[in-house]
């Protein structure tokens, strides 16, 4: 019952295509984002102090910096792997063990300060763009981090149904916010692999699944997203794995190991995709 990764990062945790006007001059984002899918946390979040100096009032950048926590975690337990997603007991139910007490806290008082700047924007302006992707994507890394990490599934619905009402209101204002769909994607496709049983429960509580038209919008966000392509592509990638596909992961762990060769995880998985394709 996976939240959405990143939403968020989603794992992760899920960062959606912000209103292009202020998002275009945004390079130390752009850089801190690179970075993290390098698995260079430490330099990413330089980056994204650099940001926050020059715009302190803007929650993207709190964001940023709770995603790059999320993702340290997630590539510290090993969630965006094979071994992990493939695995329904792991991705259905959780880590084994706790998370890192540091990374958590810091996580989630980042997290919980980009939400609260972004409600406080809404107020004055419902249909902001900006604020309306950093509520998605900080209630899709909520949701993904109390399901995954610390294995509160029933509490995340809560919040990924929040999170999937925050992309959809999104998307109504700013159709070319692609990086929403990494939310939505990945909150139909894993919900939707649980069995059918559990899958009747969740629909009585308003949360539905759907793998095909989770796969579709990964799919949508790995073509015409910014912040979350790569994320989409791993994900979309694993899924592929999941449902026999295993040309398309193939083709895309080629694309995200030629596009991220300082990141060790996308070469073991195209090295896998390769062995098992043959």
């Amino acid at each position: 019952m996976r939240a959405l990764l990143v939403a968020g990062l989603t794992a992760t945790t899920v960062i959606c295509g912000v209103a292009q006007g202020r998002a275009d001059d945004t390079p130390q984002l752009d850089a801190a984002f690179r970075l993290m899918y390098e698995l260079r946390f430490d330099e990413a979040r330089k980056e994204i102090a650099a940001y926050r100096r020059a715009r302190p009032d803007e929650p993207l950048g709190v964001a940023a910096e709770a995603a790059s926590h999320l993702f340290e975690e997630f590539d510290h337990e090993g969630v965006l792997t094979s071994e992990f997603f493939l695995d329904d007991d792991r991705l259905l139910g959780g880590i084994q063990g706790a998370p890192d007490p540091a990374r958590r806290a810091a996580f989630l008082a980042a997290n919980g300060s980009a939400r609260d700047m972004a409600l406080q924007r809404l107020k004055t302006h419902p249909d902001d763009p900006d604020a309306l992707f950093v509520l998605t994507l900080t209630d899709g890394m909520e949701g993904d981090f109390q399901a995954l990490i610390e294995k509160r599934q029933l509490s995340a619905l809560s919040l990924i149904r929040r999170a999937e009402k925050e992309a959809t209101r999104l998307l109504a204002v700013r159709a070319d916010a692609q990086d929403a769909y990494v939310a939505l994607g990945a909150a139909n496709y894993i919900i939707g692999c649980l069995p059918v049983y559990k899958r009747f429960l969740l629909w009585f509580g308003g949360v539905h699944g759907d793998r095909d038209r989770g796969m579709e919008q990964l799919q949508t966000a790995a073509e015409r997203g910014r912040y979350l392509r790569p994320m989409a592509k791993a994900l979309l990638a694993l899924a592929s794995e999941r449902e026999g596909r295993l040309d398309r992961a193939r083709a895309l762990f080629e694309e995200l190991a030629r596009e991220f060769p300082a990141n060790p995880v996308f070469a073991r998985e195209l090295a896998r995709a390769r062995k098992d394709g043959h």
